[in-house]
């Protein structure tokens, strides 16, 4: 079984992250399937939009500790930045239905998304500087844009988690709904029963005006990434998080 679970129906592509046991923890090799099923997607004139959901209690816990120690994405052709780049160009609607835990990109990958649901279950934090990173996926940039620098800064320095009500009323999600799968299916089914080059321009006109910023702003926090993640700072903080979740 995948981790990553394909299906298809009626011009919508599910993409459901499947590793429950693991919190829906990200590997390398999931960042490369949800790479490619992205930009599969793109190509393909059978499919109008994307969903990104999740099997389980929880969208996803963001990066597997241990595999990024094992072996950390420096690399600008890395499988992370691979998705990276393919949320941010992919140019039909993508939606997302967040249940439970959304950690780290599993909250900043949403700031790509066009229409997100969140079940009254969603928790999101983006705990980049507890672990002695920065912000990823254009997150130093998009959230400030949509909730405020003040607001954006409070929730990046102290790594505080914010709610599926919070989330809505800032502008992170658009609904929140018991089955928030079957809600964004709905609507996503709905918006693949438009004319697709409307749609597909329509992104574009939307998503123009920040476009290249984002871009820029992601190249450089790569970098800062990268470095951070080979830090003394990054090790300590990773070990400490390992310790606590053993101890657990």
């Amino acid at each position: 079984m995948s981790d990553i679970l394909v299906s298809k129906h009626e011009g919508v592509l599910a993409l459901s992250i499947n590793r429950p046991a693991k919190m829906n923890a990200l590997t390398r090799a999931m960042y490369s399937e949800l790479a490619t099923g992205l930009n599969e997607a793109a190509g393909d004139l059978g499919i109008r939009c994307v969903v990104i959901s999740s099997e389980g209690d929880h969208f996803t816990a963001g990066n597997d500790i241990k595999d990024f120690m094992e072996n950390p994405p420096t690399d600008e052709d890395s499988e992370v930045a691979a998705f990276l780049g393919a949320l941010l160009n992919f140019p039909k609607p993508l939606l997302a239905a967040v249940k439970g835990n959304a950690v780290g990109v599993g909250t900043t990958m949403l700031l790509h998304c066009d229409v997100v649901v969140a079940s009254p279950t969603a928790n999101f934090s983006m705990p980049f500087t507890s672990l002695g990173l920065v912000p990823e996926a254009g997150s130093s940039y998009l959230f400030p844009q949509l909730v405020g620098y003040q607001r954006a800064a409070k929730i990046f320095f102290t790594g505080d988690a914010f709610g599926a009500d919070e989330a809505r009323e800032m502008g992170l999600v658009a609904s929140i709904a018991p089955d928030s799968f079957a809600e964004a299916m709905k609507i996503a089914q709905q918006i693949a029963k438009q004319p697709p080059q409307a749609i597909i321009n329509t992104k574009a006109l939307l998503k123009a005006r920040h476009h290249d910023s984002v871009a820029a702003v992601m190249r450089a926090e790569f970098q800062l990434f990268s470095m951070a993640l080979q830090s003394e700072e990054a090790m300590e903080a990773f070990m400490n998080f390992m310790a606590k979740r053993g101890s657990k």
